[in-house]
C-alpha cells in the first residue's frame, strides 16, 4: 500500500516545505488549505475549512490518508478562543477521517510556546523555562492552544489506533507568503527597506537575545523531522524538539546577516526598538518598491509578520534547544543557521519576493 500524506496547512512554510519533501520521496500527497498552494509541482490541492466538518466532510470524501501532517493553526484574540479554535480544527479533521480508518499516523506540529507560553504570557515573569528546553520539561500551569491540540491527538490515537508524533520547532526559516510566524522574510523585506531609505539595518530586540545563545530550524530540517518520525517505529507516540542542531548568538549573526544586502549593522543600544513600530508606515513605501522591481507581492502585510519576530528577537532570556532525544533515536540531519538564511534570501530574490538587485 502507497504512503498517502494529507498535509493540512499546505501554504505556509512547514506544510510547503513539507509537501515538497514528501513529493521528492515519492509520496502521493494531497495539500488541504483554505485557500490551498497550486505551485507545488505533484501536489493534490484540497480546499477545505477545518471548522466546518460539512466542508471537511465534503473535500474529503475520497481520500482515505495512510499518514496526516498537522501545521496550521489560526491566531484569534485571547488564548481560550485559541484553544476552542485550534482544537477544533484538529478534532473535526480526525472525525472526518475517522470512518475511513486509513490514517496509521498523525503529526502535529507546534512550537516552543509549549515551554516559553502563550502569545498571552509569553516568556514573561512566571513562565520562563530553563534552558536548553527539553521534552521532559512538564506542561505550565497556564491555558496554552498547543497543549488542546496535543491531547485532541493523543484522544483520537487512542480511540483509533494510530501512532502520533509532536513536533517542536525553534523558529521556522522557510519561504512563504501570507504566513503570520515568518522572521526570515520579515529581515529580508526589513533589510530591502532600510536598503530603499538609508536607515541601517538595526537590531530590534533585548540585550539577552543579543548577547545569548539561541537556534532555529529550517523548514526542510522539519520536513525531514517530521517524516523521518511517520516512518521510524521508535519515533513513534513521541514529542520532540527540532531545530538545525548549531547554536549561534544574534551578536554574531546580525552583521552577516546586514553584510548579504550590503547594509550597515548596527547592534543592541540599550533599548527595545521594534519592527512593529519601525516598519508601521512602509506599507506604501513598499508597494512602490514592489512596482518598481516588478515583485510578486505588493501587500507588505503578507510578507512581514513584525509582530512575531518582535516576540522573538525581544525575549527577556536566552532560549535554545536541546536535540537529544532525536539524536538518540537515529535523526542526525544538520543544518548551518546562516546558510539557512542565505539560501532564503537568495530564493526570495529568484522568485521576485524580494528585488534581486537595488538601484542606488
Amino acid at each position: 500500500m502507497p504512503n498517502i500524506a494529507l498535509v493540512v496547512g499546505a501554504s505556509g512554510i512547514t506544510g510547503s516545505n513539507l509537501a515538497h519533501e514528501l513529493i521528492s520521496q515519492g509520496w502521493v500527497t494531497y495539500g488541504l488549505a483554505r485557500r490551498p498552494n497550486q505551485d507545488i509541482p505533484n501536489i493534490y490541492p484540497i480546499a477545505a475549512d477545518l471548522l466546518n466538518p460539512d466542508s471537511l466532510q465534503a473535500a474529503l470524501a475520497d481520500l482515505a490518508p495512510t499518514h496526516v501532517f498537522f501545521t496550521s493553526w489560526m491566531r484569534n484574540e485571547t488564548e481560550a478562543e485559541n484553544i476552542r479554535v485550534n482544537s477544533t480544527m484538529v478534532r473535526n479533521l480526525l472525525d472526518v477521517l475517522r470512518p475511513k480508518r486509513s490514517v496509521q499516523h498523525v503529526a502535529l506540529v507546534t512550537g516552543l510556546k509549549h515551554y516559553l507560553g502563550p502569545f498571552d504570557a509569553y516568556a514573561k515573569d512566571g513562565f520562563l523555562p530553563q534552558t536548553p528546553v527539553r521534552e521532559e520539561h512538564p506542561r505550565l500551569a497556564i491555558e496554552n492552544f498547543y497543549y488542546a491540540q496535543e491531547d485532541e491527538v493523543y484522544a483520537a490515537a487512542e480511540r483509533d489506533g494510530f501512532s502520533w508524533s509532536v513536533h517542536r520547532p525553534h523558529t521556522v526559516i522557510g519561504k512563504a507568503v501570507g504566513n503570520m510566524m515568518n522572521m526570515g522574510t520579515t529581515l529580508a523585506v526589513y533589510a530591502t527597506l532600510c536598503q530603499q531609505t538609508g536607515r541601517p539595518f538595526r537590531w530590534p530586540g533585548s540585550k539577552a537575545q543579543w548577547e545569548g545563545l539561541s537556534d532555529v530550524t529550517d523548514a526542510r530540517v522539519l520536513a525531514r523531522h517530521l517524516i523521518w518520525a511517520a516512518t521510524t517505529e521508535a519515533a513513534h507516540n513521541e514529542a520532540f524538539n527540532v531545530v538545525n542542531g548549531d547554536v549561534f548568538r544574534w551578536s554574531w549573526l546580525w552583521k552577516q546577516l546586514a553584510d548579504f544586502f550590503g547594509l550597515e549593522s548596527v547592534g543592541y543600544e540599550g533599548a527595545i526598538h521594534p519592527l512593529d513600530t519601525e516598519m508601521a508606515n512602509d506599507g506604501p513605501r513598499w508597494q512602490e518598491i514592489a512596482s518598481r522591481y516588478q515583485l510578486i507581492e505588493p501587500n507588505l502585510m503578507r510578507l512581514a509578520s513584525a509582530w512575531h519576530t518582535d516576540l522573538d528577537l525581544g525575549r527577556p532570556i536566552e532560549v535554545m534547544t536541546d536535540m537529544s532525544k532525536s539524536r538518540k533515536l537515529g535523526f542526525m540531519v544538520y543544518q548551518p543557521t546562516r546558510e539557512s538564511f542565505f539560501d532564503l534570501f537568495e530564493q526570495l530574490r529568484a522568485d521576485r519576493v524580494i528585488p534581486a538587485q537595488i538601484d542606488r
